[in-house]
């Protein structure tokens, strides 16, 4: 046998060995896809690829072959992406509002495979993921201009789903009307209040008399079939292609970084293996003095950083309150595990409501 069929031979076993650890791999790669399928995670993780890549890569001294190796292990993520993306072509997302909403829009940047599904309202898009018929659900939990969208946080801290995903979408607002209409005949603007609230400088300055709508897909929709030319909506680029709206005006937002955080709610709950993780949890305190700074001090004494922390009204006692409460760090290792424990003697009710890697900026 000569050099060249030695050559040959090798490479066909090693081709052999390839392929069966090739539908091993694939495998994996199936069962990660139903994984995110269940946590309402999204398929790309650019982070995770470049530490496997420059974790792997290290297994490869030869500096000329380490370049192919890295190209080969960059086109085996993709691959595997591709798979993902075929498994998951059928979950089914929920979000509120409808085609051209801000969160249909969300909805398609996280999950560009899924099937988004439309709902009346913040509740029912919920309520889908609690009754199984969607896998999981986005819906905005805060704005960067007009803050918390609290019909939301309620829904957290009664309901029963995990937030596995945090995700800011850069939110861009315009004044939508029928075709033909000329600004001096606009009198009255319609939206959802956290439209009108970005927007509020800019409708003061005009005179508009405001109309709250659902949502801001559903105004435009409204101003659309109702034909007049004496109301506008105030959405998104999207919703005015959608509904052959003109645009009077671009960018009518207060702030030029007007972001909106959008919440992946799904039924299971996700353990982030990262230590730099983040979390999300709400709790009541026991009505005794001092009791909700004794709770924060348990926070930042076990080693997490307190990002945020907001209170609501439970709506079951007059003057009773709930806290939501944003932090760092690994609320499942042993230092959260015991922060909870310490909590729950402070706290009447403590719910983790989830926690994931990262924010990510779509």
């Amino acid at each position: 046998m000569t050099e060249l069929e030695k050559a040959r031979q090798t490479i066909k076993e090693v081709d052999k060995q390839m392929a069966e650890l090739f539908k091993t791999r694939m495998d994996a790669v199936k069962a990660v896809a139903e994984y995110k399928r269940t946590h309402g995670l999204q398929v790309t993780d650019n982070a995770r690829e470049a530490e496997v890549i420059r974790r792997n890569s290290k297994m490869v001294e030869d500096e000329t072959l380490k370049s192919y190796y890295v190209d080969f292990l960059q086109h085996n993520m993709d691959i595997s992406k591709n798979y993902q993306h075929r498994i998951l072509e059928g979950m089914r997302v929920a979000f509120s509002g409808v085609e051209g909403a801000f969160a249909n829009i969300a909805a398609n940047k996280v999950f560009p495979d899924a099937i988004a599904v439309p709902h009346p309202d913040f509740k029912s898009a919920y309520d889908s993921v609690v009754n199984g018929d969607c896998d999981a659900v986005i819906l905005p939990i805060e704005n960067s201009f007009n803050g918390d969208v609290g019909q939301v946080m309620d829904l957290a801290f009664f309901g029963s789903l995990y937030i596995n995903g945090v995700y800011d979408i850069s939110v861009v607002q315009n004044l939508l009307a029928v075709k033909g209409t000329t600004m001096d005949e606009v009198k009255t603007v319609i939206s959802h209040p956290q439209a009108l609230g970005q927007c509020a400088s800019y409708i003061r300055k005009h005179g508009f008399e405001t109309v709250e709508a659902v949502n801001t897909a559903v105004a435009a929709k409204q101003v659309a079939e109702s034909g007049r030319h004496d109301i506008a909506a105030i959405g998104s680029d999207e919703a005015a292609v959608k509904f052959g709206l003109k645009k009077l005006e671009a960018h009518i937002n207060e702030s030029n970084n007007n972001t909106t955080r959008f919440a992946v709610f799904s039924r299971s709950a996700k353990t982030p293996s990262a230590a730099d993780s983040n979390f999300i949890m709400l709790f009541t305190v026991t009505n005794e003095a001092g009791s909700l700074g004794k709770a924060i001090s348990i926070i930042g004494e076990n080693g997490f950083n307190l990002r945020a922390l907001k209170s609501r009204p439970t709506k079951e006692l007059i003057w009773s309150y709930y806290f939501y409460a944003e932090g760092e760090g690994n609320i499942h290792s042993e230092a959260g595990k015991k922060m909870i424990s310490e909590l729950k003697e402070k706290c009447s009710n403590i719910r983790v409501l989830g926690s994931y890697e990262k924010e990510i900026a779509l």
